[in-house]
Protein backbone atom coordinates (compact mmCIF):
# COMPACT_ATOMS: atom_id res chain seq x y z
CA UNK A 1 0.00 0.00 0.00
CA UNK A 2 2.79 2.65 0.97
CA UNK A 3 6.27 2.32 0.06
CA UNK A 4 8.99 4.76 1.61
CA UNK A 5 12.86 4.60 -0.47
CA UNK A 6 15.71 6.49 1.22
CA UNK A 7 13.68 8.80 2.51
CA UNK A 8 15.10 12.26 3.67
CA UNK A 9 13.94 15.85 5.49
CA UNK A 10 16.30 18.42 6.16
CA UNK A 11 15.40 21.83 7.21
CA UNK A 12 17.84 24.52 7.09
CA UNK A 13 19.74 22.85 4.98
CA UNK A 14 23.74 24.23 4.99
CA UNK A 15 22.86 26.98 7.86
CA UNK A 16 23.73 26.80 11.62
CA UNK A 17 20.04 25.93 12.23
CA UNK A 18 20.05 22.78 10.18
CA UNK A 19 17.73 19.78 11.85
CA UNK A 20 17.83 16.32 10.01
CA UNK A 21 14.16 15.32 10.94
CA UNK A 22 14.11 12.78 8.72
CA UNK A 23 17.44 10.22 7.45
CA UNK A 24 16.77 7.77 5.14
CA UNK A 25 14.12 6.04 6.14
CA UNK A 26 12.71 2.79 4.08
CA UNK A 27 9.70 1.86 4.53
CA UNK A 28 6.83 -1.23 3.34
CA UNK A 29 3.30 -0.80 4.67
CA UNK A 30 1.19 -3.59 3.65
CA UNK A 31 -2.61 -3.42 2.51
CA UNK A 32 -4.66 -4.19 6.16
CA UNK A 33 -1.66 -3.27 8.27
CA UNK A 34 -2.28 -1.42 11.61
CA UNK A 35 0.71 0.07 12.64
CA UNK A 36 1.22 1.70 15.28
CA UNK A 37 3.80 4.53 16.02
CA UNK A 38 6.11 5.71 18.84
CA UNK A 39 8.83 7.46 19.78
CA UNK A 40 9.79 10.91 21.69
CA UNK A 41 9.03 14.59 20.85
CA UNK A 42 11.38 15.08 17.58
CA UNK A 43 12.06 11.73 16.78
CA UNK A 44 10.11 12.89 13.43
CA UNK A 45 7.22 10.85 13.49
CA UNK A 46 4.82 13.90 12.51
CA UNK A 47 7.27 15.08 9.88
CA UNK A 48 6.78 11.43 8.41
CA UNK A 49 2.98 11.81 8.37
CA UNK A 50 3.91 15.45 6.55
CA UNK A 51 5.91 13.61 3.79
CA UNK A 52 3.44 11.08 3.19
CA UNK A 53 0.76 13.10 3.28
CA UNK A 54 2.22 15.91 1.41
CA UNK A 55 2.39 18.72 3.68
CA UNK A 56 6.49 18.73 2.41
CA UNK A 57 8.21 17.63 0.31
CA UNK A 58 11.08 15.60 1.04
CA UNK A 59 14.47 16.86 0.36
CA UNK A 60 15.00 13.29 -0.95
CA UNK A 61 13.88 9.89 -1.57
CA UNK A 62 10.59 8.79 -3.02
CA UNK A 63 7.03 7.52 -1.91
CA UNK A 64 5.13 5.08 -3.73
CA UNK A 65 1.66 4.23 -3.25
CA UNK A 66 -0.56 1.67 -4.19
CA UNK A 67 -1.07 -2.28 -3.87
CA UNK A 68 0.53 -3.06 -7.34
CA UNK A 69 4.44 -2.89 -7.22
CA UNK A 70 6.42 -0.96 -7.40
CA UNK A 71 3.30 1.40 -7.29
CA UNK A 72 2.85 4.88 -8.29
CA UNK A 73 4.91 7.66 -6.82
CA UNK A 74 3.70 10.45 -5.29
CA UNK A 75 6.77 12.13 -3.67
CA UNK A 76 5.93 15.32 -5.22
CA UNK A 77 2.17 15.24 -5.85
CA UNK A 78 0.17 17.98 -4.19
CA UNK A 79 -1.05 17.28 -0.65
CA UNK A 80 -4.64 18.31 -2.07
CA UNK A 81 -4.79 15.41 -4.86
CA UNK A 82 -3.23 12.80 -1.85
CA UNK A 83 -6.44 13.81 0.19
CA UNK A 84 -8.50 11.64 -1.89
CA UNK A 85 -6.89 9.07 -0.92
CA UNK A 86 -4.90 9.86 2.35
CA UNK A 87 -7.03 10.76 5.51
CA UNK A 88 -5.72 12.40 8.19
CA UNK A 89 -6.92 13.34 11.87
CA UNK A 90 -4.71 15.17 14.27
CA UNK A 91 -4.00 15.23 17.74
CA UNK A 92 -6.88 18.63 18.09
CA UNK A 93 -10.67 17.13 17.49
CA UNK A 94 -11.52 20.89 16.31
CA UNK A 95 -9.46 20.54 13.31
CA UNK A 96 -11.17 17.86 11.24
CA UNK A 97 -14.63 19.86 11.43
CA UNK A 98 -16.46 23.36 10.55
CA UNK A 99 -17.51 24.49 13.87
CA UNK A 100 -19.48 27.28 12.02
CA UNK A 101 -21.33 25.40 9.87
CA UNK A 102 -23.87 22.84 10.61
CA UNK A 103 -23.39 19.13 10.95
CA UNK A 104 -25.44 18.37 7.45
CA UNK A 105 -23.16 20.88 5.69
CA UNK A 106 -19.96 18.93 7.50
CA UNK A 107 -21.09 15.91 6.02
CA UNK A 108 -22.22 17.11 2.65
CA UNK A 109 -18.74 18.55 2.26
CA UNK A 110 -17.15 15.44 3.29
CA UNK A 111 -20.02 13.22 0.99
CA UNK A 112 -18.55 15.48 -2.07
CA UNK A 113 -15.02 14.80 -1.53
CA UNK A 114 -12.96 13.96 -4.65
CA UNK A 115 -16.37 15.38 -7.16
CA UNK A 116 -15.35 18.31 -8.91
CA UNK A 117 -18.50 20.72 -9.82
CA UNK A 118 -20.77 18.18 -8.04
CA UNK A 119 -24.15 20.13 -6.75
CA UNK A 120 -26.45 18.26 -4.75
CA UNK A 121 -29.05 19.23 -2.09
CA UNK A 122 -29.36 18.07 1.21
CA UNK A 123 -32.62 15.89 0.54
CA UNK A 124 -34.60 13.70 2.77
CA UNK A 125 -33.13 10.67 1.42
CA UNK A 126 -29.73 12.10 2.13
CA UNK A 127 -30.71 13.08 5.46
CA UNK A 128 -31.61 9.58 6.45
CA UNK A 129 -28.32 8.30 4.59
CA UNK A 130 -26.35 10.62 7.05
CA UNK A 131 -28.77 9.86 10.39
CA UNK A 132 -28.22 5.90 9.85
CA UNK A 133 -24.39 6.88 9.34
CA UNK A 134 -24.22 9.06 12.80
CA UNK A 135 -26.52 6.11 14.23
CA UNK A 136 -22.88 3.88 14.55
CA UNK A 137 -21.75 6.96 16.92
CA UNK A 138 -24.10 6.18 19.38
CA UNK A 139 -24.19 9.77 20.49
CA UNK A 140 -27.97 10.77 19.42
CA UNK A 141 -26.02 13.23 17.16
CA UNK A 142 -28.41 11.90 14.31
CA UNK A 143 -30.98 14.01 15.52
CA UNK A 144 -28.67 17.16 15.46
CA UNK A 145 -28.26 17.68 11.90
CA UNK A 146 -29.02 21.38 12.43
CA UNK A 147 -26.82 22.00 14.74
CA UNK A 148 -22.95 24.05 14.24
CA UNK A 149 -20.77 21.76 15.29
CA UNK A 150 -19.08 24.46 17.28
CA UNK A 151 -22.03 23.22 19.98
CA UNK A 152 -20.53 19.49 19.99
CA UNK A 153 -17.54 18.41 22.95
CA UNK A 154 -14.70 17.53 21.45
CA UNK A 155 -15.04 13.61 21.96
CA UNK A 156 -18.16 14.45 19.36
CA UNK A 157 -16.04 16.09 17.31
CA UNK A 158 -13.31 13.90 17.30
CA UNK A 159 -15.91 10.77 16.85
CA UNK A 160 -17.81 12.75 13.91
CA UNK A 161 -14.06 13.25 11.99
CA UNK A 162 -13.65 9.69 12.19
CA UNK A 163 -16.55 8.77 10.86
CA UNK A 164 -16.81 11.52 8.20
CA UNK A 165 -12.93 10.49 6.94
CA UNK A 166 -14.09 6.72 6.58
CA UNK A 167 -16.78 8.18 4.70
CA UNK A 168 -14.43 9.40 2.25
CA UNK A 169 -13.07 6.16 1.98
CA UNK A 170 -9.28 6.55 1.83
CA UNK A 171 -7.01 4.19 1.17
CA UNK A 172 -4.81 4.95 4.17
CA UNK A 173 -5.84 6.62 7.33
CA UNK A 174 -2.60 8.56 9.62
CA UNK A 175 -3.41 8.83 13.01
CA UNK A 176 -1.62 11.55 14.80
CA UNK A 177 -2.46 10.97 18.35
CA UNK A 178 -6.17 11.11 17.83
CA UNK A 179 -6.98 10.51 21.53
CA UNK A 180 -4.20 12.42 23.08
CA UNK A 181 -6.14 15.44 24.12
CA UNK A 182 -9.62 13.40 25.20
CA UNK A 183 -10.65 12.09 28.51
CA UNK A 184 -10.06 8.67 29.07
CA UNK A 185 -13.85 8.31 28.57
CA UNK A 186 -13.87 9.46 24.95
CA UNK A 187 -10.67 8.21 24.04
CA UNK A 188 -11.47 4.52 24.64
CA UNK A 189 -14.81 5.40 22.99
CA UNK A 190 -12.74 6.48 20.03
CA UNK A 191 -10.30 3.90 19.80
CA UNK A 192 -13.09 1.29 19.62
CA UNK A 193 -14.80 3.16 16.59
CA UNK A 194 -11.23 3.17 15.06
CA UNK A 195 -10.91 -0.55 15.48
CA UNK A 196 -14.74 -0.77 14.38
CA UNK A 197 -14.23 1.11 11.36
CA UNK A 198 -10.66 -0.53 10.57
CA UNK A 199 -12.17 -3.49 10.20
CA UNK A 200 -14.95 -3.47 8.53
CA UNK A 201 -13.58 -0.81 5.72
CA UNK A 202 -9.97 -3.07 5.73
CA UNK A 203 -8.27 -0.08 6.24
CA UNK A 204 -4.84 0.76 6.35
CA UNK A 205 -3.81 2.47 9.16
CA UNK A 206 -0.70 4.27 10.28
CA UNK A 207 -1.16 5.65 14.09
CA UNK A 208 0.94 7.71 16.34
CA UNK A 209 0.68 7.18 19.73
CA UNK A 210 2.46 8.47 23.33
CA UNK A 211 0.90 5.52 24.82
CA UNK A 212 3.02 2.43 25.07
CA UNK A 213 0.24 0.27 25.95
CA UNK A 214 -2.03 1.26 23.62
CA UNK A 215 0.86 0.98 20.98
CA UNK A 216 1.72 -3.20 22.28
CA UNK A 217 -2.54 -3.71 22.73
CA UNK A 218 -3.37 -2.42 19.12
CA UNK A 219 -2.36 -3.35 15.61
CA UNK A 220 -0.39 -6.00 13.86
CA UNK A 221 2.76 -4.08 13.86
CA UNK A 222 4.80 -1.20 15.62
CA UNK A 223 7.17 1.35 14.73
CA UNK A 224 9.74 3.48 17.04
CA UNK A 225 11.36 5.94 15.79
CA UNK A 226 14.25 8.34 17.39
CA UNK A 227 16.50 11.26 15.96
CA UNK A 228 14.47 10.87 12.22
CA UNK A 229 14.77 6.99 11.90
CA UNK A 230 13.18 3.80 12.60
CA UNK A 231 15.31 2.31 14.68
CA UNK A 232 12.66 -0.79 15.69
CA UNK A 233 10.00 -2.47 13.57
CA UNK A 234 8.11 -5.03 15.22
CA UNK A 235 5.76 -7.78 13.57
CA UNK A 236 2.66 -9.16 15.25
CA UNK A 237 4.20 -12.04 16.74
CA UNK A 238 6.84 -10.66 18.25
CA UNK A 239 4.95 -7.84 19.83
CA UNK A 240 2.33 -9.71 21.30
CA UNK A 241 5.16 -11.19 23.61
CA UNK A 242 6.58 -7.44 24.51
CA UNK A 243 6.56 -5.93 27.13
CA UNK A 244 6.97 -1.74 27.76
CA UNK A 245 9.87 -2.71 29.98
CA UNK A 246 10.46 -4.83 27.07
CA UNK A 247 10.42 -2.19 24.69
CA UNK A 248 12.55 0.48 26.61
CA UNK A 249 15.34 -1.93 26.82
CA UNK A 250 15.26 -2.71 23.25
CA UNK A 251 15.66 1.67 22.79
CA UNK A 252 18.64 0.97 25.86
CA UNK A 253 20.40 -2.11 23.62
CA UNK A 254 20.24 0.33 20.80
CA UNK A 255 20.80 4.03 21.59
CA UNK A 256 22.96 3.07 24.57
CA UNK A 257 21.18 5.11 26.74
CA UNK A 258 17.81 6.10 28.77
CA UNK A 259 14.49 6.42 27.29
CA UNK A 260 12.95 9.10 29.58
CA UNK A 261 9.40 8.24 30.93
CA UNK A 262 8.61 12.17 30.68
CA UNK A 263 9.18 11.79 26.71
CA UNK A 264 6.84 8.82 26.38
CA UNK A 265 4.61 7.67 29.00
CA UNK A 266 4.30 4.67 30.00
CA UNK A 267 0.83 4.12 31.28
Amino acid sequence: MLRLENLAMVFGSGTPDENIALRSVDLRVESGDFVTIIGSNGAGKTTLYNAIAGSCVPSSGRIFMGVDHPGREITREAEYKRARYIGRIFQNPLLGTAGKMTLADNMMLCYKKGYKRLKISLNKRMREQFQEQLRVLDMGLENRLNDNVELFSGGQRQALTLLMTVMSRPSLLLLDEHTAALDPRNAELIMNLTLRFAGEHRLTVMMITHNMTHALEYGNRLLMMDSGEIILDIGAEEKAKLTTEGIVQRFRDIRRQELANDEIRLS
